[in-house]
């Protein structure tokens, strides 16, 4: 008896948990990962996203395949979802990519989302880093995407809000204590590569590796991790490369799949799954 209760005690909410980084285009890896995981039958029952991650995330959570992710991101130029303005918080205006959201996001809530889904912003007037799950969901995608300088703050209730990374861009812990297994997709490695001094990488630069050290913790707490390394090859706005960055994605992961099947000897599938990542 006392070993039933103590299983009903510490069962968790949610059996699989996947955590998104975020990382710009970067993010279309983590859609490449999704579907890698659809084929092998993982269902996912909470996403966790910051930045990019919270925009894949959104999308999969509203019912979009991970190709479906890929294609409308495919053709989207930077220009397009976004507008210079006279500084104002931010150079550039994202009304655009909003529109773009309203557009395409069949749900208007979390509520109304297929999967539940937390997303990561930060408070810039408090220096908080802030979860939201309930309500609206195209602000807070807004908010947890709006990097500083780059983008104005996004205003929800009277609160300043921008990119959820600057505090936390790998959001882990945010589902951590609920789930049996969390998966972490990094699309942000930390490579000093080659670059050119522009505004847009000079930014970009800065703030991958301001986000190193608060990805560590995240990173260790993982069930499993998938961190292509070769994404640090690839730059932040850099969307042209977008399908090239989901191929990455989808076989960075297929990779790690076909060697846990190997290692455990067993078939990666629903209910196999748990067993092989249970701690």
């Amino acid at each position: 008896m006392t070993g039933k209760l103590t299983d009903v005690l510490t069962r968790k909410k949610y059996r699989i948990g996947v955590a998104l980084s975020g990382g710009g285009i970067k993010g279309l890896c983590h859609a490449g990962v999704l579907k890698a995981l659809d084929e092998y039958g993982v269902r996912i029952d909470i996403i966790s996203g910051v930045s990019a991650g919270a925009i894949v995330g959104a999308m999969y959570a509203d019912g979009y395949t991970p190709d479906e992710i890929a294609a409308l991101f495919e053709d989207m130029s930077f220009r397009q979802m976004t507008k210079l303005q006279i500084p104002d918080g931010g150079i550039f205006r994202i009304d655009s990519f909003e529109r773009f959201l309203k557009k395409h996001l069949r749900a208007k809530t979390f509520e109304e989302l297929k999967i539940p889904l937390r997303m990561v912003a930060t408070d810039l007037d408090k220096g908080e880093s802030v979860v939201f799950m309930h309500g609206e969901l195209i602000p807070p995608i807004i908010a947890s995407s709006s990097v500083p300088i780059l983008f104005s703050p996004k205003i929800i209730n009277g609160v300043h809000y921008v990119d959820g990374g600057v505090l936390k861009n790998f959001p882990v812990s945010t589902i951590r204590d609920e789930c049996q297994t969390v998966i972490g997709i990094n699309a942000s490695p930390l490579v000093a590569r080659e670059y050119k001094p522009s505004l847009m990488n000079v930014a970009s630069r800065t703030y991958h590796f301001m986000f190193k050290s608060n990805i560590l913790h995240d990173k260790e707490i993982c069930d499993l991790l998938i961190e292509p390394v070769e994404m640090g090859n690839y730059e932040t706005f850099g969307v042209e490369k977008s399908r090239e960055i989901f191929e990455l994605g989808y076989k960075e992961a297929k990779k790690i799949l076909k060697k846990c099947e190997r290692e455990q000897q067993i078939t990666v599938e629903s209910e196999a799954f748990e067993k092989l990542f249970s701690r």
